[in-house]
Formats: C-alpha cells, structure tokens, sequence
C-alpha cells in the first residue's frame, strides 16, 4: 500500500511538473512574439520618424494634414489647397548664368538661396542640350559636382546626349540668351565632338547655304535676262533691215513705169 501511495504521488508530482513545463513554454512562446511585435512597432516608429525628418517644412505639414485626415477626418476637405512656392521654385525664378554684384549684394533669404546653390556650380566649361539646334535655339549651363567628377564636358562631350571622348575640341561661344526680361551675352567654353560642332553652327551653315543660292539664282535670273534681251535686239535689227529692202524695192518698181516712157521718147526723137 505504502508502494502504491509513492508511485501516486510521483505520477502527480510528474504531471505537476509536465504542467509547469507546458505553461513555460507556452509563457516563453507568448513572450517571444510579444518581444517580436515590440521590436516591428520600434522599427516602424523609426521608419516613420526617419521619414518625417526627411522632409521640408512644406512636405511635412502635407503629411501630418493628410494623415489627421485619413484617420479622423470623416470626409474629405473641401477646402482649396493653394499653390506652394518650394526652395527650387525659388531658384528657378531667381537664378541667374552670370550673377552680378547687384545680385550678390541682395540681402533676401531668396537670393542667398539662389547664391549658395550657385557657388556650387563649376563655371570653367559648359554643359549644352541641342535637341533643338535646328532652329538654332541651343541651352547652356554650368557643370555639377558629379559631372566634373566624371569628366563630362571637359574628357567628355559636353552635348547633354552625347558621351564621345575622341575627336574632342574646344570652343568658345558667345552665347546669347534672354533672363529676367533683357538680353545678354557671354563668353563660355565648350567641349564638342565633330557631329555635335556641326550642330552647334548648323543654323549659320544652313544660313550661308540658302545665301549662296540666293545669288546664284541671282545671277541666273540677270544671265537669261541679257540673254533674251541680246536675242530681242537681233531679231529687231534684222526686220528693220527686211523693212528696209521691203521699201527699196517698192521704190524700184515704181520708178520702172517712168523709165519705159522716157526710153520710149528717145526711141521717138532718134527716128521722126
């Protein structure tokens, strides 16, 4: 009997223990995907924050109207949401090729803007976008960090779509162009292939091609016509001369008549 009650009470002090057991690691599973959603909430909470802190004063206001109304908002806002000036914008509009010191002297946070991005820019050679050099509209801008870094425009071809390395040659072009309502030019160098040098003064080529027509038909046009005039005068010269012996023989043969009759009174006078 007594070996009976031992082994009872080892059975239950087994599943006692089986028991413990089972709820630990129930316990350690539960915990892990616990710690597991901890740490996803964390890494989405950085993401979020890491997101936030990359944007600019105007996107981030964007974001956290768009998001209080995604998740409190009822409807949609009706209201207008009125055109925002950016910091490119701003350069856009106050950028200048050649900056001066008028330009330089302006105190407004705007053209410090403008004047910290352009001391960014390398001005020793050009970077020129033909798509357009048939109408002889070709656009010109400074080179960025990364395109000296690369050569482009100095080892390279500086047209925007051409990366031709041989046959290079260096041109200095006096560019024109139209900013803030004058006309200006400028003195730059640019760095151009032989097909992309043939773009850059093809609208002066085609220029000299239509001139050189123009005065060859020119002078065409001034051949025929003292040709025709020469042929004008000979044709004249030679009906007056038909008119003339037209005339000299309608004289003869009124004068023909005259003559019998005066032969006529000889012939009477030498024999009565």
């Amino acid at each position: 009997m007594k070996i009976n009650i031992y082994l009872l009470q080892k059975r239950k002090r087994k599943k006692v223990i089986g028991g413990i057991a089972a709820e630990k690691l129930k316990f350690m599973a539960s915990f892990g995907s616990l710690k597991q959603a901890i740490f996803d909430k964390q890494a989405r909470q950085q993401q979020y924050q890491d997101h936030i802190r990359g944007l600019n004063a105007v996107d981030r206001h964007k974001k956290f109207l768009n998001d209080y109304d995604s998740y409190y908002g009822k409807q949609k806002s009706s209201r207008e949401t009125l055109p925002v000036k950016t910091d490119q914008d701003t350069i856009r509009e106050g950028y200048r090729f050649i900056m001066t010191e008028e330009d330089e002297m302006n105190p407004s946070w705007e053209q410090r803007l403008v004047k910290r991005y352009y001391d960014k820019l390398f001005k020793e050679y050009c970077i020129a976008d033909m798509s357009h050099y048939k109408t002889g509209k070709i656009g010109l801008r400074w080179r960025t960090e990364k395109e000296v870094i690369s050569g482009k425009g100095q080892f390279s071809c500086g047209n925007k779509h051409c990366d031709q390395k041989e046959g290079l040659s260096s041109y200095e072009v006096n560019f024109s162009y139209f900013e803030a309502g004058e006309n200006k030019q400028a003195l730059v160098k640019l760095v151009a292939c032989e097909r992309c040098a043939e773009k850059l003064y093809y609208k002066k080529l085609k220029e000299k091609e239509q001139l050189k027509q123009k005065e060859s038909e020119k002078h065409r046009r001034k051949r025929d016509r003292s040709e025709s005039d020469d042929d004008t005068s000979v044709y004249y010269g030679k009906s007056k001369d038909r008119r003339k012996g037209d005339k000299a023989l309608a004289s003869a043969s009124d004068q023909k008549p005259d003559d019998d009759e005066n032969f006529d009174e000889y012939l009477d006078g030498m024999f009565p």
